[in-house]
């Protein structure tokens, strides 16, 4: 159970998702400090080929989905969604393994669902600077404001980081949305549906943290100009169900990115 007191303060049920892909040596010490906030912890191995399945396996109270090969960031968050579902959790609260996320910042994020002003808190890196931030690369910064800035045209919804994996998520809300994008550009996918459902969205600040500035997010997607249009033609096929738009529609005319 969590040591600080937080399960009496929440009655309601919630989990803690952690999506890893060779995460070997960043999980035993996630792990141990998510264990301080939550008594209920999931870890989907996305196809890891390194030592995070034995890693893991020295945890054994974690609960735990196993892809056998590489299936993507966004279809770890879905399988997460449902299973939190399907075990009659309240609230999941998704967070990365790569050390970006404070798990000593779960408790706000069980202060701000104690309110019960949101369907959706989603952590933000820029919503206001914490002392100890890293300077974000410059072209995930670009990326993320271009996103940020058609969002907000495009659907009315105003976030200062569309990317941050740092969430807690109403379950009930959840079960409402249609979610089939497998991979990174999960978000673009994620914030549309959750417009359409009418959910309630806020934000609340976390720490910036890059530990590794040069993550590579595979094949054409390191690339920061192929990322962004991958990035687009999601959101446009989101968008396809309300009014017909090309991506040439949501691209703003003065984007050099």
């Amino acid at each position: 159970m969590p040591s600080d007191g937080l399960a009496a303060e929440i009655p309601l049920r919630y989990l803690v998702a952690i999506p890893v892909y060779n995460e070997e040596r960043h999980l035993p010490r996630v792990l141990a400090a998510v264990a301080r906030y939550a008594a209920d912890i999931l870890v989907i191995d996305d196809g890891s080929t390194d030592g995070t399945a034995r890693a893991l396996a020295a945890f054994p109270a974690v609960h735990k989905i196993t892809h056998m090969e590489n299936r993507g960031y966004g279809q770890s968050l879905i399988d997460a969604f449902r299973f939190a579902a399907a075990r009659g959790y309240d609230w999941v609260i998704t967070m990365d393994c790569d050390e970006q996320h404070e798990p000593a910042q779960i408790p706000e994020f069980l202060r701000a669902i104690a309110e019960n002003r949101a369907d959706v808190i989603s952590g933000s890196r820029y919503l206001r600077g914490f002392p100890q931030d890293d300077v974000a690369p410059a072209e995930r910064r670009r990326i993320n404001s271009t996103i940020n800035d058609l969002l907000a045209q495009l659907l009315g919804l105003r976030l200062t980081d569309s990317f941050c994996g740092f969430k807690a998520q109403r379950v009930a809300a959840l079960n409402r949305l249609r979610l089939d994008e497998p991979g990174y550009a999960f978000p673009l996918q994620f914030w549309p549906q959750c417009v359409r459902a009418g959910l309630r969205i806020r934000e609340m600040p976390v720490r910036r943290i890059y530990r590794d500035t040069q993550r590579e997010f595979g094949g054409t997607l390191d690339d920061p100009g192929a990322r962004l249009q991958h990035y687009l033609e999601v959101l446009v096929r989101e968008l396809r169900s309300d009014r017909v738009l090309s991506v040439r529609d949501v691209v703003p005319a003065e984007c050099n990115c």
